[in-house]
């Protein structure tokens, strides 16, 4: 713990930004949207590279490189989640405990599962923070708030892409038999 006494910024509170032209009022709309997004992502991220270290069988490979560049392109949007938040006057979350207390997702219980069972529980929380996302475009939209309409528009394309590359997986079709051992 810290025993700094100089505090910068205190979470939570959202000055706006002259810069920006964005008066604390809107900029504490978006902020708060941003935060619940990166705090979204931020579970997804840890879900993802869990299935990414513990994916085992015919189709490892594969799956293990998707799964690991999967998760750093949620990195990848959680970094530019944060520094908007910045940039509009916020403090972003950062701590492990504030992220998770305020996603709205729940992340996969510590065991291991069967990578289709990963993959379908993937799947699900991508649906979810698809959603939001899709919500949080609507309201920066809506507030006059351009620039984070789009950050978060070319965000949700990456999602979308990878939630479709999960589905494919899903699939029944594959090279791999089930066969029996008599």
């Amino acid at each position: 713990m810290s025993t700094q006494k100089n505090v910068l910024a205190t979470a939570g509170e959202v000055k706006g930004s002259d810069a920006l032209r964005m008066d604390a009022e809107r900029a504490e709309q978006v902020v708060d949207a941003l935060n619940a997004d990166l705090a979204d992502a931020y579970v997804l991220y840890h879900q993802l590279k869990k299935h990414h270290w513990n994916v085992e069988g015919a189709e490892f490979r594969d799956l293990h490189l998707f799964l690991g560049d999967a998760a750093g392109t949620v990195e990848e949007i959680t970094d530019e989640l944060a520094e908007r938040v910045q940039a509009l006057g916020g403090v972003p979350h950062a701590s492990a405990a504030t992220l998770q207390s305020e996603a709205s997702v729940e992340p996969e219980d510590e065991d291991v599962y069967d990578i289709r069972t990963s993959l379908a529980n993937d799947m699900e929380m991508y649906g979810d923070v698809i959603e939001a996302t899709r919500e949080h475009v609507e309201l920066a939209e809506n507030l006059g708030d351009h620039a984070t309409a789009q950050l978060l528009r070319e965000g949700l394309v990456e999602l979308e892409d990878d939630a479709h590359h999960i589905e494919h997986y899903l699939e029944d079709d594959t090279l791999v038999t089930q066969g029996t051992m008599e």
